[in-house]
């Protein structure tokens, strides 16, 4: 029951979290996107008003003209919207899930001790410790370098690497790229709320007091803004990254995760640019090659066939159940003791269900050594072996 129960919960937050998601990054794009298109007001009337640019849409059988101003309208408005809530939730539903998956069983997705022996407790701490520090250290690099966005961007862009890097020499592979990409959902919300709302309420607060605003709350607020665009589309890779074992396995996990992230910075470049009417195919043509490099990268490498000794009797599903049963069935059953429901729907019960899905078996256990989860069963080499060698005789029923 209560695998079943936090099954729910799981599928209730994931899609809360894709919906404000959604919401958030839509929301985003189209303001990018408008304040990048945005032409000089022709009417004088409007220049006289304040106005500093315009663009008009047509959408849905309607016409619009959206227009933003140098400063302020003469009369400012009593309802103003307020861009932060999709941000918020997209936070904190985000974060909901990550405690219910990850931080509820960190033997099971954040510890590999292959690649760091530690306790549940120091885990956990180590991944709340890399969200806080993520920030903490962003917005130091901000302070510091905030006069200089050329140099500010290649600080962050190293700390970035510096963090893929030191989060998949932590975490079992598949929570480093999530954790990675929490910390930089992480530094988009709170940019959100730390500064870009707090200078925007500032503003507004010196206009209806008849006081000139602080330039520097614009420029804050857009910086990271700018920034929370080129974060977006390595962030959604991240949040897919889990179903795509081959890439979070990799002995250079770090440097296949930093190639697709820049990938994504580049394609998001890309538009940002077309909206400046500027329409340079070279990034997303150079976002595709990494991309394509990664593919190569992550690629299996054939290995040594298993020699078959002449008389040696051929493998059958019969010998390798008894290591389906023992490190597999917990999860992928009818009745999983670990969760609530067999991950993708993956039964391994019967000799037939093992026979049925004998390549994902092959491929996650063998190629990638993706399962099980963080090991959690303890599979041994010579177990995989076995099923290499059952899968390569032609994984006889």
């Amino acid at each position: 029951m209560e695998g079943f129960i936090t099954d729910w919960l799981n599928l209730a937050l994931r899609w809360l979290h894709v919906i404000v998601a959604i919401a958030w990054i839509g929301e985003s794009f189209y303001f990018v996107a408008l304040d990048n298109s945005l032409k000089p007001p022709k009417d004088p009337t409007l220049a006289k008003r304040g106005v500093f640019g315009e663009l008009w849409h047509v959408h849905g059988g309607g016409f619009y003209n959206m227009q933003k101003y140098t400063v302020a309208p003469p009369n400012m408005p009593d309802d103003l919207h307020w861009s932060k809530w999709p941000s918020y939730t997209t936070w904190m539903s985000g974060f909901g899930l990550f405690m219910v998956i990850y931080l509820a069983s960190p033997s099971t997705y954040l510890i590999d001790k292959n690649v760091l022996d530690m306790g549940p407790v120091v885990a956990v701490s180590a991944a709340l410790g890399f969200l806080m520090a993520g920030w903490i250290v962003y917005d130091s690099l901000c302070r510091m370098l905030g006069n200089n966005d050329r140099l500010l961007g290649i600080g962050v862009g190293i700390y970035v690497v510096i963090a893929a890097w030191l989060a998949c020499h932590i975490f079992a592979g598949r929570a480093a790229y999530l954790i990675t990409g929490a910390m930089l959902a992480t530094i988009m919300s709170a940019n959100v709320f730390f500064v870009i709302i707090p200078g925007q309420r500032k503003m507004v607060d010196a206009m209806l007091k008849g006081e000139v605003p602080k330039a520097i709350y614009g420029k804050r607020g857009k910086q990271r803004s700018v920034h929370n665009t080129y974060f977006t589309l390595p962030v959604v890779f991240v949040m897919l990254s889990n179903h795509y074992a081959m890439t979070y396995t990799h002995k250079y996990n770090w440097a296949v995760l930093l190639l697709i992230m820049l990938a994504g910075a580049l394609i998001r470049q890309f538009f940002v640019m077309r909206h400046r009417g500027q329409v340079l195919w070279y990034l997303p043509a150079t976002g595709l090659v990494l991309v394509l490099a990664a593919f190569a990268w992550t690629m299996p490498r054939p290995s040594a066939t298993p020699v078959q000794v002449a008389g040696a009797p051929t493998l059958k599903v019969a010998d390798i159940a008894p290591i389906i049963q023992q490190r597999c069935a917990s999860c992928h059953s009818s009745h999983p003791t670990m969760m609530g429901s067999a991950p993708a729907g993956v039964l391994l019960d019967t000799p037939d269900e093992i026979s049925q899905n004998a390549k994902r078996v092959h491929q996650q256990a063998v190629t990638l050594k993706a399962m099980p989860i963080g090991n959690v069963t303890q599979m041994t080499d010579a177990e995989r072996q076995k099923i290499a060698a059952w899968f390569d005789s032609g994984a006889v029923r």
